[in-house]
């Protein structure tokens, strides 16, 4: 089957814990749709998965205007599972968001649509923006091109992001609670232990609990993580092959991905080569596949991360002395702070072990 057809049927559904927003955005996609939105919530929230929904149904709106059902449904799909051609996801290339990616974004909004009249600009983790960057995005998002359509997604108003915030309709997103994601689970089959442990580690994104629901080495990884402070001894070298082995943990549950990823490269190959196709096809799908492989490990190490947390809170219930529990605690929170600046994974963790108590 697929890809396309895996992501078939409601976009809508893969948003969870947010039917107000929901709500909102199903009943603004109409003809007259405001080009300008933005969609403010935490990690996790389903920002992502609404901007995706809402882009479908601002896409599909033109084959549905021409009496093609079909194009509007392929155009939604499409959109679901992050492949439409007019659909261009924004994501920042290292600690925030600087002035070469806003004037690709100026630059790409000023080009027409590969299919129909309409384009649809997601852009990512803006309140990562870097100061003096949104001036230049200002004029082309309160006036852009006809058919440009902007969701720009944040966890926060920055006083970097005020002013385009000022320009755009505020969509709020809430936090999504773990039992409202094993009960989604359940509702799709998964065991309720299974449903249950996938939601916590999920960090509220459907899609991730999804993965993890199926991941028959997810205990095996927690444990790994939960058993970090018991393998340390204090020398560089113990801590360097128990993150080795942490990595090679995470390297392994890529698989899967990696192998999807390499199918979808290969059929991207096998269409140049057949049909002399140019453009940016390929490069649009490499660099969506980074932003996937990216993301799949910044949110496994967000997981492992948790995991081991969980491990000193435990310890702090019982021990006499909290002072290294507490000490670790911090270092762990610091190591996950860090991740949203895109650091070397292989350095901070190490930075991490060599900071943790040898017993704990």
């Amino acid at each position: 089957m697929s890809a396309l057809e895996l992501r078939a049927g409601d976009a809508w559904s893969d948003v969870v814990g947010q039917d107000v927003a929901v709500a909102l955005l199903r009943g603004a996609a109409g003809p007259e749709v405001v080009h300008a939105w933005l969609f403010l919530g935490p990690r996790g929230s389903s920002k992502r998965a609404a901007a995706r929904a809402f882009a479908g149904d601002l896409l599909g709106q033109e084959a549905e205007a021409a009496g093609d059902a079909e194009g509007a449904a392929r155009a939604r799909a499409l959109a679901r599972a992050g492949q439409h051609p007019d659909l261009i996801v924004v994501e920042r290339f290292g600690a925030s968001i600087l002035a070469d990616q806003a004037n690709d974004v100026v630059i790409e909004a000023s080009r027409s649509a590969v299919e129909g009249h309409r384009k649809v600009m997601v852009l990512d983790e803006f309140h990562l923006v870097a100061p003096n960057v949104g001036p230049k995005l200002l004029k082309t998002i309160e006036e852009p091109p006809p058919g440009r359509f902007f969701v720009v997604l944040a966890e926060e108003i920055t006083p970097d992001l005020v002013t385009i915030a000022s320009r755009c309709i505020r969509v709020d997103f809430s936090p999504v609670r773990p039992e409202v994601l094993a009960a989604r689970l359940e509702a799709e089959g998964i065991a309720p232990d299974r449903a249950a442990e996938a939601a916590s580690f999920a960090g509220g994104d459907l899609e991730r609990a999804r993965l993890l629901a199926t991941d028959d080495r997810l205990a095996l990884r927690l444990a790994a993580w939960r058993g970090l402070p018991g393998r340390l001894d204090g020398s560089g070298a113990t801590a360097a092959v128990a993150i080795d082995e942490l990595r090679a943990a995470i390297d392994d549950a890529e698989a899967p991905l990696k192998a999807r990823q390499t199918a979808e490269a290969a059929e991207m190959a096998a269409k140049v080569e057949r049909y002399g196709q140019r453009g940016s096809g390929a490069a649009d799908l490499d660099k969506r596949l980074k932003r996937e492989a990216r993301r799949f490990r910044a949110d496994e190490l967000r997981m492992g991360l948790g995991s081991l947390a969980a491990a000193y809170r435990d310890h702090l219930v019982v021990a006499a002395d909290p002072t290294a529990a507490l000490g670790a605690l911090a270092a762990v929170q610091a190591a996950a702070e860090a991740l949203t600046f895109n650091p070397n994974e292989e350095l901070l963790l190490l930075s991490l072990a060599l900071k943790l108590p040898s017993s704990i």
